[in-house]
Formats: structure tokens, C-alpha cells, sequence
């Protein structure tokens, strides 16, 4: 055939002059797609020439040389390259690496040379796809998020992108290269399934990947409950503080730089909240994954009211000649706002105010308010100044260990300002010294070492003050007592002794003496009587009345109070007599008592059978009635004089047996 075809072209040579052509070309597609493992042949046709020489090139590497219509050599540079008698190259098992351009080159005589190149493409099925991101972790505001894929075997001829099942195309938020999907500044929108699709010729394979865009923290949302623009000291309160982020972020409360104790879910319980609380609380949202942070700030007012009330005060200043007006209500939250309306109505202060009043005169008497106000209370105070007014002065009296009496005169008025007093005796200022001590206030004068022969005497004690002044004289007494009563009780075993001082008595203490049978004997006769007094108890200068038991009621005692100024004793008090009276008996005077109406009836009943049995019935002689006593003290009520018990009536013919037995009196109390 080649034979035949190269006799066409001389004749035609010899006929029109024009040498035939050596013409070369594809009779497959220039682009061949196989299957790995797969044999492929490169298939070409040529014309013009009976036995061109033929090359073949894999990219610029000869491959296969030989000349068309030879039989291939039995010495073949690879088993891979088939040599075709055509010319055409087959390619036996193609691999992988073999994916290339493949170009044929064929000689004609005379070296004229014609080419044709071939695409050979190989493939292998996909399998085992994954997708992969860079970074790790999808993040708002990001400048690119990349996803990019991966395949254990096969190469794709084709790839699509999908989100949430809509395809992707190429644009300003995403951009598909290779094997690549950039999402350019993600967002929480982006947030979504992803899918890849690869196909070859040969094969085509899906993979899925759930992206979640991380966001936030947003802005906080900061709440008070309850919803109030001011709280009080004591109460309680709840903060919350949540945002929206990718994954839900935390809170954190700080306060004055310290965090506080916060629940999972974002809040705060102050409970017993304090003026110290008061300020900006500040919640820090945290996303953990990316680190992003934001805060906000929420103030809280907590307000607590000043302690107690308002003080008002006015005190003398510049020598006496002016008054100054104080007002004084410290603490709370925030400080009360305190004034004098009717001094001055434009000033005022915080907590604390004062006011100097020159024209003080005028003032005297008249009430001054000052108005206090804070935002949880409204109140006032006031203050009358005023001269001192009439008082009384107070004598007190101590005595020292080593026996020392000490003297305290109180000389106290009411007086606004606070009266400043001076102290005299005999004509003489005193100072303080050994002798005299005057209090820091000037109101009480101690005199030291008290001594009743030489410091008995009349001090004078004057209260001044800008608005006026008070005089007292204070005469001193020395121990002495006014007056004193006894009461002696039911079962006369017990007696209760009261007595008064005069104000002005210097006294230390008491001596309550006795003079009777001794109280610690169980049964003593009357013989027995201590003839003089002892004393059977020391009161202090406070007492004004005692008590003393065991006594005898059959038995006669004698008490009498005994003043004292230290060593110093006093005029006694009058003696007081407990006991009967002479001849009758405590039981005699309780039986005639409690028989006397007995003895009425039977007057009676006797006169009726005495009338109507004369001559039988013998005459009794009737017993004497009986003499009261009467008791002497005038000071004792005579509703506490007899309380003995009434007994039965006694019989009448012991009566007349016993008649000669001396009556007792219940109680007695003579004055000597």
C-alpha cells in the first residue's frame, strides 16, 4: 500500500510539477481520558510518505522511536509503550504518573517533519474524601475561613461546592480554587452544612462538613430586679447580665476591680446590701472558645438613712456676746441636708451646719427648728435658748477607804447654752485645789476631806449664761435625822424602821442600834434586857429604811437610828418601844378581843334564865372591862397599830381563874 501511494505521488510529480506531502493526524481525540490500569492508544494516520520515521514524546522525553511498516524491535525501551506498525503508541496499564501530553513527530525524505500532540488524562476512582478547614474554628469577622478537601485515591475532573444544598459560584464572599473554598470575612450567617462534589469520567464522590461561625460576646444586656432607681441599706437584689455569642458566653461581675460571686447563669444576688455597695458593677462576657471579651457597666445607688436623730444645740461663742446654732445629723447615704429655715432660709449644709447669731435677745425663748432632710426621711429638731431657770442643788456624800468623807454639791439647771457655774463661799470664789475640785461642766463642787466642825457652811453656786442667770445657797447640815416611824409586823417577830434626812445633810452612813434581848438567842426572859444600846447594823448614806427579825413578841426592845459624817456621829433619832405593856399578855389582849361578842350573847341568854329561874340559878359576878392602851408616837397610823390575829373567847370560868394574870398590851411605842 505505501508502495502504491509513494508510485501516485511521483507520477503526479512528473505530470504537475508538486512533490506529494507527508501529512500526519489524530484519528482518536487530541484529549484522552482513561481509566488507570487501562490500555490507551494513541491512534494517528499519515499520508505522502510510505514509511515515515516516527517519535514519540511524553512532555519533551522521547518515548518510542521506530520507522512505519518495520516490526517493532524485540529490544523495547519499556513494556509500557506499545509501538503500532501505524505509528500509533499504546500506553499498556497507564498509570497515575503517566498523566501528559504526548506528541507525535514523523520524517518524511528529504527530513521534512509533521507532528500531532495528544492530552492524555488519567484517572483513578475517588474514594475516601475529607474536608478539611483552616483555621480550625470559623470566627465573625475573620478576613477568610477556608475549606479545602482531600481524597485517599482518584482526582476530580470536576468540583462544586454546595451550602446548605445551593451551589456556590465564584464572587466576593467566596472564592473556589483547586481544591480549595474560601468564605472571605465570615459571618454567623455562614453558619451551615457544606458539601463538595467530585467526579471524574470514571467515578464521583460527596463529603459533608457542619461549619458553626463562632460570634460574640454582643453587646451585654444588663438587668436590676427588683427595677429600682435607688435601693435602702438592708435590701437584697438580683443583676443579670446575658449576650448573644457562638457558644453561649460566660459572665463574670467585678466590682471595684473584685470579681464576684456569679451563677452559671449570669447573675448576681446581693443580699443585706450596704452603702459600700454603691457604685458601677461591671460584667465581663467571655466567649471561651475564641477569647473574645466585652463589658458592660450598671450603677447601684444604695441609700441609707443617718443614725438617730437630728441634734440641735446652741452654745455661746466670742466671749458670751454671740450664739451659734449647730445642727447635727451625721452619716447616711448620701448626708442629710440640714438648716435653720428661721434664721437664714437660703443656707443650708450636708450633715452638719452652724450659725452665729449676734442679736441674741431676741432669741431668748424662742423656739429655733432646724429642718433635716435626706432622701428616705424628712425630719427636725429644735432648741429654746434661754437663762438658767430655778433649781435645787444635790448633796452626795462617799467615804475614801482610809475613812475620808468627800462632799459633792450638784448645782444643775436647765439652761440653753449650757450654763457655765461659779462657785462661792463665805464672799470667796473657789479654785480648784486640794481642798475643792470643780467638774470640767462647773456643775458640781467636791470638797475633799470633809470636815463636819470646820466645813459645815453655807456655798453659793450661780448658773450663767448669755441670756441670764440662777443663784442657790446651800447651807450644809451636819448628821442629823428629820423624823422616823416603826411598823412592826403581823406575827411580831419582824420590824420595819423608815426615817427622812434633811437635803442638805452631810451623811456617810447609818447606825441602827438596840436595846433588848439579844436577837441570836432563841428564848431569853426580860431579866436578860441589855440595859444599853448596841448597834446591830451599818446602812449607807442611800438608806432610808431596814428591817430586823427575830424578835421576841413577848420580849421589850428599844431602836433608834444613829446619823453619821464619817467619824462624825450625829444627833440620834427618837427611840421607838416594841413590846406589851405592863400587866397584859399578847395572848390575853387577843382573847378578850376575839371574846367580847361571845360574852354579850351570853350576858343575854343569862339574864333570861336568871329572870325566869331566880331562886335556882346563882349570881356570877361579872368580870371588869378592860383599859386600852393608847399608843404615844404620833407619826404611826392607827390602821397599823393592832395585828394580832383574834383567838376564840376564852371560858368564862377560866376567865375568873386567870384574872389575876396581868393583860398584855399588843404593841407599844413611846417617845423618850
Amino acid at each position: 500500500m505505501q508502495t502504491l501511494f509513494s508510485l501516485i505521488c511521483v507520477l503526479l510529480f512528473f505530470i504537475t510539477g508538486n512533490v506529494c506531502k507527508l501529512t500526519i493526524s489524530p484519528t482518536v481525540p487530541v484529549s484522552v481520558e482513561a481509566l488507570v490500569g487501562t490500555n490507551v492508544t494513541l491512534s494517528v494516520s499519515h499520508a505522502g510518505v510510505a514509511q515515515p520515521e516516527v517519535m514519540w514524546f511524553m512532555g519533551s522525553v522521547l518515548v518510542a522511536k521506530w520507522t512505519v511498516g518495520d516490526s517493532p524491535p524485540s529490544d523495547s525501551a519499556s513494556d509500557i509503550f506499545k509501538r503500532e506498525l501505524s505509528g500509533s503508541l499504546t500506553i499498556m496499564n497507564v498509570p497515575l504518573r503517566y498523566n501528559s501530553s504526548y506528541t507525535v513527530e514523523m520524517t518524511k525524505i528529504f527530513e521534512e517533519k509533521v507532528s500531532a500532540t495528544f492530552y492524555l488524562f488519567v484517572y483513578d476512582i475517588i474514594m475516601n474524601v475529607s474536608l478539611h478547614t483552616d483555621p480550625g474554628d470559623a470566627i465573625e469577622g475573620e478576613i477568610r475561613f477556608t475549606l479545602y478537601y482531600s481524597t485517599l485515591q482518584g482526582e476530580a475532573k470536576e468540583v462544586q461546592w454546595f451550602f446548605n444544598g445551593l451551589q456556590l459560584k465564584n464572587g466576593p464572599h467566596y472564592s473556589i480554587s483547586g481544591k480549595k473554598l474560601t468564605i472571605n470575612q465570615p459571618s454567623r450567617t455562614d453558619t451551615g452544612r457544606y458539601t463538595v462534589l467530585l467526579t471524574n469520567p470514571f467515578s464521583s464522590e460527596t463529603q459533608h462538613r457542619d461549619i458553626t461561625v463562632l460570634y460574640g460576646p454582643d453587646m451585654p444586656v444588663l438587668k436590676v430586679s427588683p427595677t429600682k432607681a435607688v435601693f435602702v441599706s438592708g435590701e437584697s437584689l438580683f443583676l443579670s447580665c446575658q449576650a448573644e455569642g457562638e457558644p453561649p458566653p460566660s459572665a463574670t461581675w467585678f466590682f471595684n476591680g473584685e470579681s464576684i460571686a456569679t451563677s452559671s447563669a449570669g447573675t448576681v444576688h446581693l443580699t443585706n446590701v450596704k452603702t459600700s455597695q454603691s457604685g458601677v458593677h461591671t460584667c465581663v462576657m467571655t466567649n471561651t472558645r475564641t477569647g473574645a471579651k466585652l463589658q458592660r457597666n450598671i450603677t447601684i445607688v444604695v441609700y441609707e438613712s443617718p443614725s438617730g436623730e437630728p441634734q440641735c444645740l446652741v452654745q455661746a461663742v466670742d466671749g458670751g456676746a454671740a450664739l451659734q446654732f449647730l445642727c447635727l445629723w451625721p452619716g447616711g447615704a448620701p448626708e442629710a441636708q440640714v438648716s435653720f429655715p428661721s434664721l437664714n432660709a437660703n443656707a443650708s449644709a450636708y450633715g452638719n451646719y452652724s450659725m452665729t447669731i449676734n442679736d441674741i435677745q431676741r432669741l431668748n425663748g424662742q423656739e429655733i427648728i432646724c429642718k433635716a432632710e435626706h432622701p428616705l426621711i424628712q425630719t427636725q429638731c429644735s432648741v429654746i435658748p434661754r437663762g438658767p431657770v430655778d433649781f435645787h442643788s444635790v448633796i452626795l456624800t462617799s467615804m475614801s477607804q482610809d475613812e475620808q468623807t468627800m462632799v459633792a454639791i450638784h448645782c444643775s439647771t436647765e439652761a440653753a447654752p449650757e450654763a457655765l457655774v461659779h462657785w462661792i463661799k463665805n464672799g470667796n470664789h473657789l479654785q480648784t485645789g486640794p481642798k475643792y475640785q470643780i467638774s470640767t461642766n462647773t456643775t458640781q463642787l467636791f470638797i475633799y476631806d470633809f470636815n463636819v466642825a470646820t466645813d459645815l457652811n453655807t456655798y453659793t453656786c450661780t448658773a450663767i449664761n448669755p441670756l441670764g442667770n440662777k443663784t442657790v445657797d446651800t447651807s450644809l447640815l451636819g448628821p442629823q435625822i428629820s423624823n422616823s416611824s416603826v411598823f412592826l409586823s403581823i406575827d411580831q417577830t419582824e420590824v420595819t424602821l423608815t426615817w427622812d434626812v434633811p437635803l442638805t445633810s452631810v451623811i456617810t452612813g447609818f447606825d441602827i442600834q438596840m436595846k433588848g434581848p439579844d436577837l441570836s438567842s432563841p428564848s431569853q426572859l426580860e431579866l436578860s434586857i441589855a440595859s444599853d444600846f448596841r448597834t446591830i447594823q451599818m446602812m449607807p448614806a442611800f438608806a432610808r429604811t431596814t428591817s430586823v427579825s427575830g424578835l421576841k413578841s413577848e420580849s421589850i426592845y428599844y431602836f433608834r437610828i444613829i446619823p453619821k459624817a464619817g467619824r462624825t456621829a450625829g444627833e440620834q433619832s427618837e427611840q421607838h418601844r416594841i413590846g406589851p405593856a405592863p400587866g397584859l399578855s399578847g395572848a390575853a389582849i387577843a382573847g378578850i378581843a376575839a371574846g367580847i361578842p361571845c360574852a354579850l350573847v351570853l350576858l343575854i341568854v343569862l339574864a333570861i334564865i336568871y329572870c325566869s329561874r331566880r331562886d335556882r340559878i346563882p349570881r356570877y359576878p361579872v368580870s371588869r372591862a378592860v383599859e386600852k392602851a393608847a399608843i404615844s408616837q404620833s407619826t404611826l397610823n392607827p390602821h397599823r397599830l393592832l395585828r394580832a390575829r383574834l383567838k376564840p373567847p376564852p371560858e368564862y370560868r377560866r376567865q375568873q381563874t386567870e384574872r389575876s394574870t396581868p393583860l398584855p398590851f399588843v404593841r407599844m411605842a413611846t417617845t423618850v
